[in-house]
């Protein structure tokens, strides 16, 4: 048997246990797998683009287990009615090729996707961080906000968007959370004085959310909204000045913010910072951004997070999808012999 964690379990999980604790938990079992990053397969994404959308597999192992990710990327969804982005994971032992879990990963995605940004943001950050500025308040945001609150105790948000149900939900979504929320007239009005800037818009197209005016110094900047050719949230001038930590480098070289760049131009590996073998913030003044595309490494650490977590809890089912014959070499035997079927 599998064990399976559909969405009803996922949300009775993040539910009873509360997003922010469970972000904080998931940053250090991201940390971790991030320090020992030379344990893993790496390679970008496996993506099929259309017109309207894209579809991706995120493969990677450390030798013990095996994970993957199917995930879509459809910026038209919610015109229908429908989600941007969807998500299921699958982790396996490596040792027999069997999967260990099956698990909805819209949400879980959602959950590491702010630890991610909660490691760079402690690693990279300028310390006594506090304000937050949001550019953009869709799927995303209020896991970010809990991820930055978790990670640097920050206690104010800024947050901008020009969809305004967009603001209302983030509003209504924070209410009781312990968090400061200020609806902000322009992305420049939300970004003033802001610790850490994080922009987490959708289109997928090459916009500046951030211009380089907005940009004062010490700021992070967690760019995440950037997940594909020809997609990018910052001015190329930002860049320029700043120290930008990367997940891998061959992959953000394709769909992160540095797609703009000449590829001479040098980035540091996030799990380099981490690790002490590159240097991250040099001073309080230096810009800081985490151009972060989402990397499969993440999403294996995420599901073998949610199997430890979850382990004999009402929170995971097992189902039978393997098929396992007493006889491991007549499969024959068990698909046509008759079976009864409950009705």
């Amino acid at each position: 048997m599998v064990q399976f964690v559909g969405v009803p379990q996922m949300r009775r999980w993040v539910s009873t246990l509360g997003a922010e604790a469970i972000i904080a938990s998931l940053m250090d079992t991201v940390q971790e797998d991030l320090t020992h990053w030379r344990r893993f397969d790496k390679i970008p994404r496996i993506a099929s683009h259309s017109p309207v959308g894209v579809i991706e597999l995120m493969p990677t192992s450390d030798g013990a287990q095996y994970a993957f990710k199917y995930v879509n990327g459809h910026p038209s969804n919610p015109a229908r009615g429908l989600q941007t982005v969807t998500a299921f994971g699958v982790l396996s032992d490596v040792a027999t090729g069997y999967p260990l879990l099956v698990s909805e990963m819209t949400i879980l995605t959602a959950l590491r996707t702010a630890a991610t940004s909660g490691v760079a943001a402690r690693a990279l950050a300028r310390p006594g961080s506090r304000r937050l500025a949001l550019i953009g308040a869709g799927s995303q945001a209020e896991f970010q906000a809990l991820g930055m609150k978790a990670a640097l105790g920050i206690d104010q948000v800024a947050v901008w968007d020009t969809d305004p149900a967009a603001l209302e939900k983030f509003e209504r979504n924070m209410h009781g959370l312990g968090l400061d929320v200020r609806v902000a007239s322009s992305a420049a009005d939300a970004v003033a004085g802001a610790d850490v800037v994080t922009t987490c818009t959708a289109d997928k197209t090459n916009a500046t959310v951030l211009t380089a005016d907005m940009v004062e110094p010490g700021m992070h900047i967690n760019a995440i909204g950037g997940d594909c050719p020809g997609k990018t949230e910052l001015d190329a001038a930002i860049l320029h000045d700043a120290l930008i930590a990367v997940e891998f480098e061959p992959q953000t070289r394709i769909e992160g913010e540095i797609q703009q760049l000449e590829a001479s131009h040098p980035v540091t590996a996030l799990w380099d910072v981490l690790n002490g073998d590159a240097t991250g913030r040099t001073s309080d003044a230096q810009v800081t951004v985490f151009d972060s595309v989402g990397f499969a490494m993440e999403d294996f650490s995420a599901l073998r997070f949610v199997r430890a977590a979850v382990a004999g809890t009402e929170f995971v089912e097992d189902i039978d999808i393997i098929a396992d014959p007493s006889d491991p070499k007549d499969l024959f035997s068990m698909a046509a012999a008759p079976v009864s079927l409950a009705l």
